[in-house]
């Protein structure tokens, strides 16, 4: 007899061994996340843990493209924990990956955007499943605070 797939995203965090992060601590003025109606929108989160930047510099140069996709899915944790803090549910709450916005620093000739952005984009299936499905950008950018490589901010429909 099989097991059923986890069904919550809360579940599927568990599945895949990972853990939301506490919620990073805004660098500036700002928040993590703003809940507006059944919208919640978050500031761009970026490759944070426990504090410390994991990258710095350009992808194409000190960063390779495939570093670059695992940082984006960090920041994608970092920006879930901010909407997750907001909702009496928690990531349970989401109801739907609306979009998603990746920022890449790269060298001048680097166009790899969208294969680095897809480490948020994969993650987000991975979680919500269907429901994380999402519009999405991914940006090329001359540079990120603190020297980031990658940012990633995300629009969610919650309950």
């Amino acid at each position: 007899m099989t097991t059923p797939a986890p069904s919550r995203p809360s579940e599927r965090l568990d599945a895949l061994g990972v853990v939301l992060p506490p919620v990073p601590t805004p660098l500036a003025s700002y928040l993590p996340a703003v809940r507006d109606g059944d919208l919640v929108w978050t500031a761009g989160a970026l490759p944070v843990r426990s504090g410390t930047l994991l990258a710095t510099g350009k992808v194409g140069d000190t960063v390779t493209p495939e570093d670059a996709a695992d940082l984006a899915r960090v920041c994608t944790l970092n920006a879930l924990a901010g909407a997750a803090a907001l909702l009496p549910g928690g990531i349970d709450d989401v109801e739907r990956v609306v979009k998603v916005v990746g920022f890449v620093a790269g060298t001048p000739e680097f166009t790899g955007q969208p294969a680095v952005v897809n480490g948020a984009s994969t993650l987000l299936a991975e979680v919500f499943g269907e429901a994380g499905t999402h519009a999405r950008s991914a940006v090329g950018v001359a540079a990120l605070p603190l020297d980031a490589p990658v940012e990633v901010e995300l629009v969610l429909r919650v309950r």
